[in-house]
């Protein structure tokens, strides 16, 4: 009993220790935010020739870190996949988290944040952005209306009768809501790869797939973060969170997202680069080698890391029955999202615009590097996140599920299913402690 009450202590002490560390980030965000708010965006590293960099980046990562939620919500809604509502309330909170995040990202961004409802009233339909900003604004109000009957379950007595009759309306209504949720999720998550793909005067950009390449990407990297939080969750609390069948399930879907985002990247790469031999393109890319780690992050980040290794690791039951190798597998898709978002918000920025096609020399390119108060807002945009799913996992039942880890659990971190599909022969036992 006293070990007991240790380990207990303990356990607390490093909780709270988390959260001091994460209001500290906190803190240092909110810090640096005012000092945008009060100096403009003259503080940052941001210019005329560079206007988009880290905050952009933080921004479409969280909007396509975030699509777990519309992934899972319509697969358990729409498709009747019912398994899958173990993990579809983690999927809807995480999904919140990321558009609020994008939101808080966009606030230090346009730098006059008092005039962010000027795209309601003043409507520019032949904006893509126009229509990115409504899309996101209707499908946050999506996720509120998905996160309500959550809270209200969680949180709220059941002397509060007219509360719960609430969540059970919007709990029969929530196919519907699913329903119209997919869809503006599927329209702004293209519309992001369009805001780049359409433009044909920067040619670095211009690519007709990456509307489809968006789509994937944020398909493969939204559960790909809802799963890894889900297992880590269940590391640090002892608990097995996901029925194992939910974790295979979720697991096959990122690994067929991930090779269809592979197959799409690599053909998009041939049909505009080794194809079509553009001048403006090559001299862009040729640019971008020359002066930055654009061909190493493309094709050993993007490809290999954010791809390839884990869809082989998604797909292979003996590599995904291994929680660790599983959870380091979602942690190279998120990888490979954020580097992807990273190159291609700052690439077309890098190679300066070219007003006479004649002339092929370019003396200068446009280099951006964070300044140290764009990192202190990302900070606290961060330590948001990780706040708020760390009171969520406590105090809300985001995981109606989760059971104590059973002894063989405990011992070894294989979690083979119970009853494997054909296509899947059984895994051989292993001995105890096996990795």
């Amino acid at each position: 009993m006293a070990q007991l009450l240790r380990s207990r202590k303990h356990t607390t002490l490093l909780f709270v220790l988390w959260l001091l560390l994460l209001v500290a980030g906190l803190g240092v965000g909110l810090a640096s935010g005012v000092h945008v708010l009060v100096n403009g965006l003259g503080v940052t590293n941001l210019t005329n020739q560079a206007p988009w960099g880290l905050w952009i980046v933080v921004d479409l990562s969280s909007i396509a870190l975030g699509a777990g939620a519309f992934t899972l919500s319509a697969a358990v809604y729409v498709f009747r996949l019912k398994h899958l509502e173990a993990i579809a309330r983690a999927a809807v909170f995480v999904g919140l988290l990321g558009y609020t995040s994008a939101m808080l990202a966009l606030l230090m961004d346009i730098g006059r944040p008092d005039r962010f409802y000027h795209p309601m009233i003043y409507w520019n339909v032949h904006s893509v952005l126009w229509e990115i900003t409504l899309a996101v604004m209707l499908y946050t109000t999506v996720l509120v209306l998905e996160f309500v009957p959550i809270a209200i379950e969680s949180l709220v007595p059941h002397r509060f009768h007219f509360l719960h009759r609430l969540a059970h309306f919007l709990h029969r209504v929530m196919p519907v809501i699913a329903l119209i949720g997919m869809s503006i999720s599927m329209i702004h998550q293209s519309s992001l790869g369009a805001t780049y793909g359409i433009l044909t005067a920067r040619p670095v950009w211009y690519s007709p797939s990456a509307p489809v390449m968006f789509i994937l990407s944020a398909i493969a990297g939204g559960p790909a973060l809802t799963l890894f939080l889900a297992l880590l969750s269940g590391i640090l609390l002892n608990k097995d969170m996901l029925p194992r069948r939910v974790v295979r399930d979720v697991a096959r879907l990122i690994g067929f997202a991930a090779l269809a985002y592979l197959y799409l990247k690599l053909w998009s790469w041939a049909s505009t680069t080794y194809y079509s031999r553009i001048p403006e393109r090559e001299t862009g890319l040729e640019l971008l080698n020359l002066n930055t780690p654009y061909g190493f992050t493309f094709w050993w980040g993007e490809v290999l890391l954010g791809a390839v290794v884990p869809a082989i690791i998604m797909l292979w039951s003996r590599l995904r029955n291994n929680r660790y190798i599983l959870m380091f597998g979602c942690a190279l898709v998120i990888f490979g999202l954020l580097i992807y978002r990273w190159n291609m918000t700052l690439s077309g920025f890098t190679v300066p615009l070219n007003w006479n096609p004649g002339v092929r020399n370019v003396e200068h390119i446009n280099i951006y590097t964070p300044s140290l108060v764009e990192w202190g807002v990302t900070l606290g945009i961060f330590c948001y996140g990780c706040l708020a799913f760390t009171l969520g996992v406590r105090f809300l039942n985001l995981f109606p599920e989760a059971k104590p880890m059973t002894p063989d659990t405990e011992t070894a971190p294989v979690a083979v299913e119970h009853t494997p599909p054909a296509s899947e022969p059984p895994m051989q036992p292993q001995p105890s402690g096996a990795d």
